[in-house]
């Protein structure tokens, strides 16, 4: 089974980091402009960001870099992909921030059980560990009482499986995929789906809600470049409870536009998330696996 060397589960550590910090900040961004636009305009918007952006790569690499015999993995990474986009941005609008991080990164406690299944990449006993401290983490942020079952955590959870399947899906794609193309066909696929719910709602946006909406997109997209990027060069399992470190992110931006400050408990899950990309590191993914 693949384990990826130290140096190189570092830069996956590395771009998954950076992918994080991206998807926070498009968060905010999210955020602001749920205030005034609709959620289907936003994923919407969202994805045709990222296909204007693959243009110029079309026009400089050819049609040809775009040729796959994986269009079926693509689509069905695409489809389960917009839906949990769906259920992410619904939860950003009406959550604060923080919390709807620690619902969609949940998806790092399924993804090593997903990957053992579809990929039979091996499951080490530091990839269950990871896995069941970050969750441990995510009650302690979360806080769950009799509003973790209401209709808004289902949407949450719902949305972080759905990712988590989506983020496997990658990782089999980065086999014979670049990066550029996995990213270029969920956008594509993207427009293509959510047209049709954001047609009926279509109206004139102000210069205000456009700088969001791009910027989110922008930000979108780059995060998922560094997303399967990431993927590429480590195994799902290994380096999926990284993604914990969103919340974080997503904390500090909470406190910094909103005012928002963690209470204990929350202080107590982040020190478990932080354990749980400890050990995701390659020294002690090495000491424990070897």
């Amino acid at each position: 089974m693949f384990t990826a060397p130290p140096s190189q589960l570092m830069k996956a550590i590395m771009c998954l980091t950076l992918s994080a910090l991206l998807f926070s900040v498009m968060g905010v961004c999210i955020r602001y402009a749920s205030h005034t636009v609709d959620n289907p305009t936003i994923v919407f918007f969202r994805n045709v960001v990222g296909l204007c952006i693959f243009l110029p790569l079309i026009l400089n690499k050819g049609i040809g870099f775009f040729k796959t015999e994986k269009l079926w993995m693509h689509t069905w990474r695409s489809v389960v992909g917009l839906i949990a986009m769906y259920g992410f941005f619904y939860a950003i609008a009406h959550l604060k921030l923080s919390n709807a991080m620690v619902f969609t990164y949940s998806s790092p406690i399924f993804i090593p059980l997903i990957a053992w299944l579809f990929l039979k990449e091996k499951v080490t006993l530091s990839m269950l560990l990871a896995a069941a401290i970050g969750f441990t983490g995510v009650l302690f942020v979360a806080k769950p009482d009799t509003g973790l079952f209401n209709m808004m955590s289902v949407i949450g959870l719902g949305a972080s499986f759905l990712a988590a399947i989506a983020f496997v899906t990658v990782r089999a794609l980065t086999a014979t995929e670049p990066p550029e193309r996995i990213v270029f066909y969920f956008c594509f696929f993207g427009v293509l789906i959510s047209i049709v719910p954001m047609f009926w709602l279509w109206r004139p946006y102000t210069w205000t809600e456009l700088s969001y909406l791009i910027s989110a997109g922008i930000l979108a997209n780059v995060s998922q470049l560094f997303l399967s990027t990431a993927y590429k060069l480590a195994p799902a399992g290994q380096i999926g409870p990284v993604n914990y470190i969103a919340i974080v992110f997503a904390g500090m931006w909470g406190y910094l536009f909103w005012g928002e400050l963690p209470d204990f408990y929350s202080m107590i899950g982040l020190s478990f998330i932080f354990c749980a990309i400890l050990i995701c590191s390659p020294l002690l993914q090495k000491r424990l696996n070897g």
